[in-house]
């Protein structure tokens, strides 16, 4: 079983402050200036909302923080491992779009009303992520049964609704993520449709 540590949180802030840096870099690189509002406005949501998340977590379910050390575990499957890929590259596309678009670009800029929308969505995408993580202690970063952790059936909080409620909260990446938040009007609804399967 897996036990929570203070080696753990200090793993997850590092972790945090490089993911922070890679972000940054990419996301200005793209925009091709740092003088660029939004891109700093989105890391400074991006940093705050994260570290409430972290504190709450460690506070109600600090296994959490040992669960997700690492993006795979014993018994994760190849084709988990693809789909990993392929989404931290989408969000890596994401971030290029979006620093092309809203900070270099300005090819499809969104009214504020969209850019509090996409807000909006983060903060709600956030919530849904975190209240999983909260009352699941098995919420891993790839899909495998953890015989090793007493892996069971969570029936508490949001999986008291809906089987995986995690995928709903981060299927609508296409319209919370950086191409809507930071000035581009480029959102599509296309990850919408990928959270039906996992309702039942």
């Amino acid at each position: 079983m897996s036990v929570a540590s203070r080696g753990d949180l200090i793993q997850a802030l590092v972790s945090l402050g490089v993911t922070l840096l890679l972000m940054g870099a990419v996301l200005f690189w793209s925009a091709g200036t740092l003088q660029w509002q939004h891109g700093w406005q989105f890391i400074a949501v991006f940093l705050l909302l994260t570290l409430v998340a972290m504190a709450l977590l460690w506070r109600i379910n600090p296994e959490i923080f040992a669960a997700r050390r690492r993006l795979t575990g014993e018994g994760t499957r190849g084709w988990d491992i693809v789909l990993l890929c392929i989404l931290l590259g989408g969000f890596l596309a994401i971030l290029v779009v979006a620093g092309l678009d809203g900070g270099r670009f300005h090819w499809a800029p969104a009214p504020p009303w969209a850019i509090v929308l996409g807000y909006v969505l983060l903060l709600i995408g956030y919530s849904g992520t975190g209240w999983a993580q909260a009352v699941n202690r098995h919420f891993e970063p790839s899909v495998r049964i953890q015989s090793n952790r007493d892996h069971h059936v969570i029936t508490t909080g949001p999986y008291a609704y809906i089987r995986h409620p995690g995928i709903p909260a981060t299927s609508s990446a296409p319209c919370w993520r950086p191409e809507l938040r930071l000035r581009s009007a480029r959102c599509r609804p296309s990850g919408l449709w990928r959270w039906l399967p996992w309702c039942w």
